[in-house]
């Protein structure tokens, strides 16, 4: 007898009645409880009782419509009033797990369809058309194997379980061995002129549910302080533990699998600085911004534990940009030949010039960050400065529109590759400050990415944007910024301003470095010569971005969860 069937194990009949049960006219057979070959949950009500109040309309059972048994309660819920997206089902299944919202600890309801047996497939078919010979007013118990149970299962075959549809017919000698191993169990038999057989439950209808006590001692429900839970997996066991999953880190941009994985992508873990060290490069006219799930999107639950939408395109509003929690150097957005330190906190360049910018941008107030030059061997030089997300990383910073820099030769300082004296030049040992000044009063809220496309590089999510059209469009766009203005300062003494009418934009710290010179960088709290505060001018230390950062995004995400609240279906991927 299957174990994921709960009910009590009949021996003989006794009689056959159609009766009358909750509105709906139902055959139901009378039998003997032989208790010796099943136990039954004990700590159910039964569907008869007084005490027993299904759903959360309060109204009772509808053999019509599919209906789902809570594993912790054990009272039965309308598909209609149950507002997890369940996919395809049929009534009367009992290959699945549910928990009502009234019984999770986190207020929201939770599903899983599981792989469906042959006896459990021809349970759920013969009371389904069994109940539809009832809403046709012709009740019938007994069906052909051949001409009913085998054509339903074939019909419903997806929406049963979530097993692949058999290309051979070969399931049709299953089908038919396993209602021969269970007649007498859950089924019984009458043989026709014919030769053929047909087929009958051996237990009302309305004790079709899944066995969650089975499941239980099997493992797949746990017993908790706040009641029945469906177990986590954390891995694949079996045959298919060599499948790949999101975790494996097997493929890579081009590679094609843009679709969902096998694995749960909300479980890859980053390092401790926060990014993958392996990762996609913004380049060639393309941005990646690395996601992560958006907890507060519409069907992110129903996506994760689906495995209907196994292999398609993920929807880009079911994840958000991850924003780090601290200003760090940016390992995706630099040049690959720089040589990033682990605390991502210092830099040394190789050969030519070429920069990398930090994670946050600002842009309005005055902002201040700090850099120190390790080591600056002969022939090496740097330029430290602002840029927009524009600037070209494979170049030096201040090259083009978008990007000021003051260079360690010299004290040159450049924008758009025209250089002006500006003070003496540094070098090691000597530790700069940057200030940026933007009178902007305006703050405009990050973009939310959710209309992007998603694509997989080594176990991680990201969304590609493709830049070059951006870029384009920006360099159209520029407009100075009046009363913007830049200012250095060396080893606590401040110079002039250097830059003034800034281009109106995000700019975000950085730096570029000429063959093996090593930087490091302080963007706050603690600074090695801080600027005076007072009365008339008061600046903020970069560190201070990361949590506003993450308000502007949260709050962006906000938005457009509103904006398209009701748009953004499962069903349109």
């Amino acid at each position: 007898m299957d174990d994921n069937i709960d009910l009590k194990t009949p021996t003989e009949p006794i009689k056959t009645e159609v009766i009358s049960t909750n509105g709906n006219d139902v055959p139901k057979e009378n039998f003997r409880d032989n208790t010796t070959k099943s136990t039954p949950i004990t700590n159910k009500i039964p569907e008869n009782s007084n005490q027993t109040v299904n759903c959360y309309c309060n109204k009772e059972r509808n053999y019509n419509i599919i209906e789902l048994l809570c594993a912790n309660c054990n009272r039965w819920y309308h598909e209609s009033c149950i507002g997890y997206q369940l996919g395809k089902l049929v009534p009367f299944m009992v290959n699945y797990i549910f928990v009502c919202k009234n019984c999770s600890p986190t207020g929201l309801e939770s599903f899983k369809k599981n792989p469906a047996m042959f006896p459990q497939m021809c349970v759920t078919a013969i009371g389904n058309l069994m109940q539809e010979t009832i809403k046709n007013g012709n009740p019938q118990i007994y069906f052909s194997r051949d001409k009913d149970i085998i054509p339903f299962i074939e019909s419903h075959w997806e929406s049963m379980t979530t097993t692949a549809r058999r290309v051979t017919q070969s399931w049709h000698s299953t089908i038919t061995r396993s209602l021969v191993k269970e007649t007498d169990v859950l089924f019984g038999v009458v043989n026709g002129e014919n030769g053929s057989q047909s087929y009958k439950l051996l237990f009302d209808i309305s004790q079709i549910k899944p066995n969650y006590e089975a499941m239980i001692k099997g493992g797949h429900l746990k017993v908790t302080e706040t009641g029945i839970q469906p177990t986590i997996t954390t891995g694949l066991k079996g045959r298919g533990a060599k499948r790949k999953t999101l975790g494996d880190g097997t493929s890579g941009i081009g590679s094609g699998k843009k679709g969902r994985s096998a694995g749960d992508q909300s479980n890859v873990k980053l390092p401790a600085h926060g990014y993958p060290l392996e990762h996609p490069f913004n380049k060639d006219g393309y941005k990646y911004i690395l996601a992560e799930p958006d907890p507060h999107a519409p069907f992110r639950q129903e996506f994760d534990e689906s495995n209907e939408s196994a292999g398609k395109l993920i929807p880009g509003w079911l994840y958000r940009p991850l924003c780090p929690n601290q200003v760090l150097l940016a390992l995706h957005d630099r040049a690959p030949q720089l040589h990033i330190s682990e605390d991502r906190l210092s830099v040394t360049g190789e050969k030519g010039y070429c920069m990398v910018r930090a994670t946050h941008s600002v842009s309005s107030g005055n902002w201040y960050w700090e850099t120190t030059v390790e080591e600056m061997p002969e022939n090496s030089a740097c330029r430290i400065g602002w840029s927009q997300e524009f600037a070209n990383i494979q170049a030096p910073l201040g090259y083009d529109k978008f990007g000021y820099s003051w260079r360690s030769r010299k004290g040159t300082v450049f924008h758009e590759s025209r250089g002006k004296h500006y003070s003496s030049g540094f070098g090691e040992g000597d530790t700069l400050g940057i200030m940026i000044c933007l009178p902007s009063n305006v703050v405009s809220l990050p973009p939310t990415h959710k209309d992007l496309i998603l694509i997989k590089f080594k176990s991680h999510l990201y969304y590609e944007e493709q830049s070059q059209d951006s870029s384009r469009d920006a360099l159209k766009c520029l407009k100075p910024l009046i009363g913007s203005k830049i200012i250095y300062y060396k080893n606590g003494e401040c110079f002039n301003e250097s830059a003034v009418d800034l281009y109106d934009g995000k700019y975000f710290p950085t730096v570029s470095l000429y063959k093996n010179c090593t930087l490091s960088l302080n963007f706050g709290p603690n600074f090695k010569y801080p600027p005076p505060q007072t009365d008339d001018f008061k600046y903020k230390g970069v560190w201070e971005r990361a949590g506003e950062a993450i308000c502007e995004q949260t709050l962006a995400d906000i938005s457009f969860l509103t904006i398209n609240e009701g748009k953004l279906k499962l069903s349109d991927i």
